[in-house]
């Protein structure tokens, strides 16, 4: 379960405002990746709060509003379908992370990152492999951006109703690829992913 023992190092050596960062979306098909910046004051740990993927959506749900609550600062970040397509989707998490922390209206002085790389910054910053599962910041974090993104594919389902993006929120399900088969692309699709997923089949898009 996360803990508070990657901050407590860091507060210990006189940082004051550490920011724990993670994303979502990086397996979709279809739709942005989302980060999330998170800042807590040293008196704050939330029961329950866990990598977003070990929870289910009704405990995300009430633990978003929770962590939105208690924390200092939270920002979020986004890099949309065509900005994965054009730069990759490492490079483009990178960006959404980059923006999440410009968003914090707090400026952190460190930064612990799930992951295990980073792209240039000015803040110092540990990266921690399985980091949503390990520390509290980072597990807050992921779930700020896991509830973020399902909530706006919840919302694209309903301009692209054939495509039910509302249920698997753009992610590689037999549904999903079914409907690709039947309707081809729509504008939010990953045109590199659904290349590398589907690399035989031919498709248009849809207007």
């Amino acid at each position: 379960m996360p803990s508070l023992q990657f901050e407590n190092s860091l507060w210990k050596r006189k940082f004051r405002f550490i920011a724990g960062i993670d994303e979502a979306g990086r397996g979709p098909l279809a739709g942005p990746v989302v980060a999330a910046a998170v800042i807590f004051s040293k008196d704050v740990f939330i029961d329950g709060v866990n990598d977003s993927k070990q929870l289910s959506e009704k405990k995300r749900e009430e633990l978003f509003h929770t962590i939105s609550a208690s924390a200092l600062s939270i920002g979020i970040g986004f890099a949309a379908h065509t900005e994965i397509d054009a730069i990759n989707i490492l490079n483009a998490t990178f960006a959404a992370m980059h923006r999440a922390v410009k968003n914090l209206h707090i400026c952190p002085d460190y930064l612990l990152i799930d992951g295990n790389r980073f792209s240039k910054t000015e803040i110092p910053f540990t990266t921690i492999v399985k980091g949503d599962a390990k520390c509290f910041s980072i597990a807050a974090a992921s779930i700020i951006a896991k509830v973020t993104r399902d909530n706006l594919m919840k919302k694209i389902g309903s301009q692209f109703p054939r495509y039910n993006f509302e249920k698997h929120k753009g992610y590689p399900t037999q549904a999903h690829i079914d409907a690709i088969r039947k309707y081809g692309l729509c504008e939010i699709h990953r045109k590199s992913f659904i290349v590398k997923k589907l690399q035989h089949e031919q498709f248009e898009f849809s207007q």
